[in-house]
């Protein structure tokens, strides 16, 4: 629905009378002579056919670029023909009928599928063709040499895959390089077009490039600004050196919002510099669709009043708006986007005249196929005199044909943006280019529709502009998790750099057991140390003897019966305290654990935002399960309710040193149980922090108490008190198993059975078949694998590669590990930190030895000789039955496996004792739907890493030898510290009892 504007707020506007006047000529020459959907009866072409039913079909409209999506990646006509039914076969879609008979077939294999999967493949290769300007540099050119007939210039971007592997960084130079000398080359046959050639009565460059800033560096990352912009600056110093010598011009694009401000701030240093700061044939690219593009804007033109000379802005609406909203939502982040095209193209135009108003200091190139935006840039260049030399206007190649002919029968100077490269790195643009054409709010889809003039040239109005707060993320009902830090906002980076560089003048302090609300005396002293230098002590931790757990216990014992009373809404209320106090201590927490145990800071935000979710989860849902349910009926009274089962002991993990010992204690204290925590001992200044926070949120002293200790002392005489009725657990499967047959054992005195929730660990495994998207795939398997140099208990530690993709995969996949950076934790730049202390080290070092035995070693990175470092390894040619493929690691060691069916896929993924998490990259649905009913996981990752699970969304657990007990952050977790009762009472006396609603 478009929304119109009053005369008196069009009429603010002092270009809009002459834009009307310009706007309805453009629309007149660019129109087609009769309606889209007409044509759509009449002609016989499928990719047109395609389009027109993806415009009038949502359903249809998802299945079908979504097929497309994957198209270039299939093998064979079968294997075509068969996605195109899975695709398109499913019952939502409601297919026309000539689609549904193309689609009749039975067999993929038979002469009628290949036929259909030659039709459809061919017409979709044609729609590529159409916004796509080649293949290769020659098609390029021939594409080229026609726009310059036409009176028409050029800017050529290099289509590719994401740059994952430093490999392929360089690669990106080095294609750039020969594709300006190759056009520059062919520039000099070319016969002079004044309109496009000059300007001012000066030559303008003929070439002109635009690329990707990140693609010059594989690890390009706001969080480490410096390192990124370093890496990135060598490379473009040699790019633009060599556009000089060639007389090419060059054009930065912006991509997604979290590179946005890095991108600026790069490019604003870097063409400051004395070499480059005279370049006026160089250019950046601003998208309306941001919030914060009008402040950008304004630095820019700030930036070159000090530089002195003129850079181009080429301002576009946008092209990322589902991917920065969904982004967002998924972040409980503000959204950076507009939430209406109509606030959009109204942002748009204010950027225009802002940028057209400054065309002294800045160059404009007006992007849109808007025919009232391009019509306002022409009536503001017409009323101000803006010599030509500083405005053109761009369209994109295949997009707008009729309007592009159209402003250059307007004089000006129409620049098309010309993308080039082979069909699969190419689709993802062209899904781009198929969701704008067929978007309901698209002006070329409007304009198709024949809708009237007034509707098609009224002024756009802005939303009101709120937060920006999705409506996607605005569910009733839903939990609100906590926002991790976005560290492309320099300030925030800032704050957590800061942060770390305040706790290390902390360093080296002593932390007492809390036992009854006292600081006590402990029997030992142990010294934490940092891993990635363990010369640095962390901080010392006093332990406590086994006396000291007996006095923990009494104590835990007689708090009980009053944590017991304790109405759920004050205890829910001291998790929400503590939540806060995390919040506002967040920075100081990411900073104890990359220093305590070795965690980056990217790594480690995200535990504290789970840590806050657990909090304000669990309080939610002891609210919740408080309620109770009855059950009544005439003259009785069932009632169903819970209550805590007594004395708790939480034994918590070093690899979540924050998330995992906060929730499975907050967890305990608001069920009501009274709960002593003891941690892993290299974790346990971070335990202390959490004993700090959970006091101040107001638990009594006896309900909570912190009592670390050696576990086969004080821990294994706390698991088999007769006392304790829980022991909740997360570590390795043999330390979890020891304890789940000592609880078992009923103890002199005990009166109860233990309840024991054991987390014990997994030997996971991805899934890659050759349906999937490689960039994905490569990138989510380097997360997944070496992330916290593959400590997480979700760890991948081994990926199943099909045959046909086998070779391509891995190769990228070592490549993409060797691009890693690894070093001490606290460095911005570092992917891979160390493992946790000596004794990892040392058995990590020993599974490596026994893998080459057993495997190929494609990579082994070697690895600082400081601190406690495991280079990442890679085997291949590994069995499904060799130790490294069977036994848990915990490090940063990969087992890749090939297979050549999906069932042989299946079948190796689920052949180990574990059944915690698991992977698949695939766009084949028969393949996601097999691996959804068939894989042994508790909890399943489809196209995406398999780490970094999120309270609510992704309830964490698993089965088999990965553990005992519900999902942490799920809707069941806490009946495991409850014990369910129920109270039936006979409400009638001698014949009557009180009936609700009944008359008297």
């Amino acid at each position: 629905m478009v929304t119109y504007v009053s005369q008196s707020q069009a009429s603010q506007n002092p270009y809009e009378a002459h834009t009307q006047t310009i706007a309805r000529q453009l629309l007149e020459a660019s129109r087609e002579n009769r309606s889209f959907f007409a044509q759509m009866r009449d002609q016989m072409r499928w990719d047109d056919k395609l389009l027109g039913w993806a415009m009038a079909n949502p359903g249809l409209r998802v299945q079908l670029f979504r097929f497309i999506d994957c198209l270039p990646s299939l093998q064979s006509k079968a294997e075509i023909a068969r996605h195109l039914q899975e695709y398109l076969g499913d019952e939502s879609v409601e297919l026309p009928a000539a689609l549904k008979g193309l689609l009749g077939f039975a067999n993929p294999d038979s002469l009628p599928g290949q036929a259909a999967a030659t039709t459809v493949s061919t017409a979709v290769e044609t729609l590529a063709r159409k916004y796509i300007a080649g293949e290769n540099i020659k098609q390029v050119i021939k594409a080229i040499e026609q726009l310059r007939k036409e009176k028409m210039t050029f800017t050529v971007d290099l289509l590719g895959e994401a740059v994952v592997t430093e490999v392929e960084a360089q690669s990106y130079l080095d294609r750039y390089l020969d594709l300006m000398a190759q056009l520059t080359e062919a520039s000099k046959r070319w016969p002079v077009v004044p309109q496009i050639d000059q300007a001012d009565g000066e030559p303008l460059p003929r070439v002109q490039v635009t690329m990707k800033l990140t693609a010059f560096y594989s690890q390009f990352d706001p969080l480490d600004a410096k390192g990124s912009q370093a890496r990135v600056t060598d490379r473009i110093r040699t790019l633009l050196r060599r556009a000089k010598e060639l007389g090419a011009a060059v054009h930065f694009d912006m991509e997604q919002y979290v590179y946005k401000d890095l991108t600026i701030s790069i490019l604003q240093e870097l063409l400051m510099e004395e070499e480059f700061r005279d370049r006026t044939d160089l250019g950046v690219t601003l998208q309306a669709y941001l919030r914060d593009t009008e402040k950008d804007l304004q630095s820019w033109i700030d930036w070159a009043k000090r530089r002195g000379k003129p850079i181009t802005v080429r301002l576009v609406k946008g092209a990322y708006w589902d991917q920065e909203t969904i982004k967002a939502t998924q972040h409980e982040w503000d959204v950076p986007v507009f939430s209406h095209k109509s606030s959009t193209d109204y942002a748009f135009e204010k950027l225009t005249r802002m940028l057209l108003e400054h065309h002294e200091y800045l160059y404009a190139a007006i992007g849109s196929h808007n025919v009232r935006s391009q019509a306002l840039a022409i009536a503001i260049a017409k009323e101000l005199k803006i010599p030509a030399r500083r405005i053109e206007l761009q369209v994109l190649y295949g997009m707008a044909d009729k309007l592009a002919k159209a402003l250059v029968n307007q004089g000006f100077r129409v620049r098309v943006y010309c993308p080039y490269g082979e069909l699969i790195p190419g689709m993802s643009y062209l899904i781009r280019r198929l969701l704008e054409n067929t978007a309901n709010t698209s002006f070329l889809r409007q304009n198709l529709e024949e809708r009237p003039i007034e509707e098609l040239l009224a002024p756009p109005v802005m939303e009101t502009v709120g937060t920006g707060r999705s409506e996607l993320s605005v569910q009733n009902g839903r939990f609100h998790n906590a926002p991790d830090t976005d560290y492309s906002i320099v300030e925030k980076r800032d704050r957590a750099f800061a942060a770390i560089q305040t706790v290390r003048q902390q360093l080296g302090q002593m932390y007492l057991p809390l036992i009854n609300g006292e600081y006590v005396n402990p029997s030992e002293v142990v010294e934490s140390v940092n891993p990635s230098n363990p010369s640095e002590v962390v901080g010392k931790i006093g332990l406590i003897s086994v006396e000291q757990a007996e006095q923990a216990i009494q104590a835990a014992k007689v708090a009980f019966p009053a944590w017991k009373k304790t109405p759920v809404k004050e205890r829910a209320n001291i998790l929400r305290k503590a939540a806060e106090l995390i919040e506002e201590r967040r920075d100081e927490l990411n900073a104890w654990m990359v220093l305590e145990t070795g965690k980056p800071l990217g790594q480690a935000d995200p535990e504290v935002s789970e840590a806050i979710d657990f909090c304000r989860f669990y309080a939610d849902e002891m609210e919740r399960l408080d309620r109770g349910v009855n059950y009544d009926v005439a003259g009785e009274n069932n009632r169903y309710h819970y209550q805590p089962r007594g004395i708790s002991v939480v034994i918590s993990p070093w690899n979540f040193p924050l998330a995992i010992p906060t929730g499975m204690t907050v967890a305990s204290l608001v069920a009501g149980n009274c709960t002593l925590l003891k941690p892993a001992e290299t974790s346990s200044v971070i335990a202390a922090k959490i004993s700090e926070i959970l006091v101040e949120a107001g638990i009594p002293k006896g309900v909570f108490q912190y009592v670390p200790g050696k576990g086969s002392v004080a821990g294994a005489h706390m698991v088999k008190h007769p006392d304790v009725h829980l022991i909740t657990f997360t570590g390795s499967q043999e330390v979890g198993c020891r304890i789940y047959r000592e609880a078992a054992d009923v103890q002199p005195g005990q009166k109860h059975l233990k309840r024991v929730v054991a987390e014990m660990g997994g030997k996971n495994a991805i899934i890659v078949d050759e349906s999937a998207d490689l960039d994905q795939a490569v990138q989510g398997v380097v997360y997944s694998a070496f992330g916290y140099s593959g400590q997480k208990c979700s760890a991948c530690s081994r990926v199943i590669v099909m045959e046909p993709i086998y070779d391509t995969f891995v190769n990228r996949l070592i490549e993409a590990t060797r691009s890693l950076n690894i070093g001490a934790a606290e460095n911005p730049s570092t992917q891979v930190g160390p493992v946790i202390d000596a004794a990892a080290q040392n058995r990590i070092k020993a599974y490596i030895e026994k893998g080459k035995e057993e495997a190929t070693v494609a990579l082994e990175m070697p690895a600082p000789d400081t601190g406690y470092f495991v280079g990442p390894v890679i085997f291949t040619d590994v069995a499904p039955t060799a130790k490294i493929a069977q036994e848990e690691i915990f490090g940063p060691v990969l087992a890749v496996m090939k297979v050549n069916t999906f069932d042989q896929a299946l079948e190796i993924a689920n052949g180990t004792n574990y059944a915690l998490t698991g992977g698949l990259y695939s766009r084949t649905p028969s393949h996601i739907q097999r691996a959804q009913n068939e894989f042994e996981v508790g909890n399943l990752y489809i196209n995406r890493h398999t780490t970094g699970a999120i309270v609510a969304r992704q309830p964490f657990g698993g089965f088999k030898m990965s553990g005992v007990g519900s999902k942490a952050g799920g809707p069941d977790y806490l009946l495991q510290f409850l014990e369910p009762r129920h109270i039936s009472e006979n409400i009638q006396r001698q014949g009557f009892a009180p009936i609700e609603g009944a008359e008297q």
